[in-house]
């Protein structure tokens, strides 16, 4: 397994609460601390934080605590972590970075939180996105940006920026993120931290409000591989609450740090290489390629031929499942209500002034696509082209190659109100969107700086095979310590 040469890592902050060597309620007040010190609650700080309830927060490490000095108290005893807040809590509110749900708290707990924190895992709060994980940057979050720990002048990369930055910060080591198009993979390589998606149905869904149910997945950032390792192996499993969630068993995950490679095939897909790439990227991903050759690794070159497709493909796709998913924000169910006049007029003005620019914009475009006489033009033809990307991915791995590597993103971390065309920033995920249509396992792992900044490499895996995709990003990590 890799040697963390930072703070300790999760598994061994948990080894000291069972030990009795610390407490979690110590552990909380350093995150708190330190919180208090990056303006982690704060629009002027780092604003992190949209959620948290101190007072709560202790009771749950004390009872973590008090289960310690007499039985076992689980894989994540007194492990600090963080919540996007786009998965439902009972007791934090769930604003999903929205006026139109601010002060909502659910009546019931998403599975992943749940499972967090019958692992003795303590909530240090819940973290800001962009609004209903719509964007790439957390600057369209209603309650203002989170700035990039790194360099604060940045962005953090978005949707799941808050629980990027939280890593970063050391507020926590692991924290959950969604992602729909790479709102884990992005915001993990901008900060410089591990972001895992997991398999389609890996981790359930229940809990996470929706977006587009069929790209959306639960992931986790870890501040190493072993980090985010764990925090998966705590939350994967199958569900009978989601419909969607997969039966298959979960192997030990964080058994893929001492797998060998041998044997091992690393494909590098052309597609994910363009001319114009930064060759700083392109450099930094032969490195990782050479630290997997070095460990035992085959490498090979691969094509993706529909890649330049999913970008639109994703921009047909995911706001036609939002408009149909943000339609129960109407101001009688739940959530804010603004009065117009009559009902047709409380509509409109609940949802004009409840929802953003961005989520306006996506909801707009979707319920075009999905209205009658363009639904054959648009979304049943984007559905097609979804298929030929995952056969893409489908053929590649049945030719012998286990894991994929590209770069995460085609640059660093952008300045916060750089990205005034829309377009432009959705061009950031241009290179995580597939995983998402394919369903397929994949996961960033930091892999140096460019002027500065962090960057990362992306390595991708066939359905399930997480274990695989794993033991190459212990393999990049090492491979990183060892050039160090």
């Amino acid at each position: 397994m890799s040697a963390d040469k930072g703070p300790p890592n999760a598994s061994a902050l948990r080894d000291r609460v069972a030990a009795g060597e610390a407490t979690a309620s110590g552990f909380l007040n350093e995150a708190f601390a330190l919180a208090d010190m990056i303006g982690a609650n704060d629009a002027d700080g780092l604003n992190i934080l949209l959620g948290h309830d101190r007072a709560w927060s202790r009771a749950q490490a004390e009872a973590v605590d008090a289960k310690a000095r007499v039985d076992d108290a689980g894989p994540l005893a007194g492990v600090p972590v963080a919540i996007k807040d786009n998965l439902v809590t009972e007791h934090l509110p769930t604003t999903c970075g929205s006026r139109i749900l601010e002060g909502y708290i659910s009546p019931f707990e998403a599975t992943a939180v749940r499972k967090l924190r019958e692992a003795g895992a303590v909530i240090v709060g819940k973290t800001n996105l962009d609004e209903f994980a719509m964007g790439s940057s957390t600057e369209h979050s209603a309650f203002g940006p989170t700035k990039n720990p790194v360099d604060p002048t940045r962005v953090p990369g978005g949707s799941s920026g808050g629980s990027a930055a939280a890593v970063a910060a050391g507020l926590c080591r692991i924290a959950l993120g969604s992602e729909t198009g790479g709102s884990v993979r992005q915001p993990a390589a901008f900060c410089g931290v591990v972001g895992i998606k997991p398999t389609y149905g890996r981790v359930s869904r229940y809990g996470l409000v929706a977006f587009a149910s069929s790209l959306d997945h639960v992931g986790v950032f870890g501040a190493t591989v072993d980090d985010a390792a764990l925090g998966l192996e705590v939350i994967a499993g199958h569900d009978p609450r989601d419909a969607t969630s997969a039966v298959q068993p979960v192997p030990s995950l964080r058994a893929a740090g001492d797998a060998p490679l041998f044997g091992v095939v690393i494909g590098r897909p052309r597609e994910y290489f363009p001319p114009n790439l930064d060759p700083r990227i392109a450099a930094a991903c032969d490195d990782a390629l050479e630290a997997l050759r070095s460990q035992g690794a085959q490498v090979r070159d691969v094509s993706l031929p529909h890649t330049d497709l999913a970008i639109p493909t994703y921009y047909v796709l995911a706001p036609a499942e939002a408009s149909s998913n943000l339609s129960r924000f109407d101001g009688v169910r739940y959530g804010a209500r603004i009065e117009g006049d009559g009902l047709r007029g409380m509509y409109e003005a609940t949802r004009s002034k409840g929802f953003g620019e961005e989520v306006t914009r996506r909801i707009l475009l979707g319920t075009y696509a999905l209205s009658a006489g363009y639904y054959d033009a648009y979304y049943r033809k984007a559905m097609q082209v979804r298929r030929l990307i995952a056969e893409d991915f489908d053929r590649v791995f049945a030719s012998g190659v286990h894991v994929l590597l590209t770069p995460t993103t085609p640059s660093p971390a952008f300045k916060i109100g750089a990205m005034s065309d829309p377009y432009e920033m959705y061009l950031s995920d241009i290179f995580t969107v597939t995983a998402n249509l394919a369903g397929i396992p994949a996961m960033s792992v930091p892999a140096g700086h460019v002027d500065g900044l962090p960057i990362g490499v992306q390595l991708l895996a066939a359905p399930f095979d997480e274990v695989r995709m794993l033991a190459a990003g212990y393999a990049v990590e090492r491979g990183r310590e060892e050039r160090a």
